[in-house]
């Protein structure tokens, strides 16, 4: 099943413009613009945030983390293969780096 993209910046903003406006409920507003009432509930939450009403992680905030977390996952990964090729293949790092060849003090695997 294809993902659904995410509700652009703008989209989200109108939809909390509009709820804030009252003159719909969350639920009625909800429906209307096809959205669930949680995520209607969320995008007004994170907007006090953002425009520093509230306490919380930005939404510059989130971005940059999510990306940090996603590059130390990558990395990672590459350090285990880096791993499990100097295991297998006996180590050729001549001391460049593979963790548990003695090439690197302090990095034992």
């Amino acid at each position: 099943m294809p993902k659904i993209p995410p509700y652009t910046l703008e989209f989200k903003r109108e939809a909390v413009k509009l709820l804030r406006s009252g003159d719909r409920s969350v639920p009625q507003l909800a429906r209307d613009l096809g959205v669930s009432q949680g995520s209607l509930r969320a995008w007004a939450a994170q907007l006090d945030v953002d425009e520093g009403k509230a306490e919380g992680l930005s939404s510059a905030l989130r971005e940059e983390l999510k990306r940090l977390r996603r590059e130390n996952r990558v990395l990672a990964e590459e350090l285990d293969f880096r791993t499990f090729e100097g295991v297998r293949g006996g180590c050729r790092c001549r001391g460049g780096g593979v963790v548990g060849c003695g090439g690197v003090t302090g990095l034992v695997g």
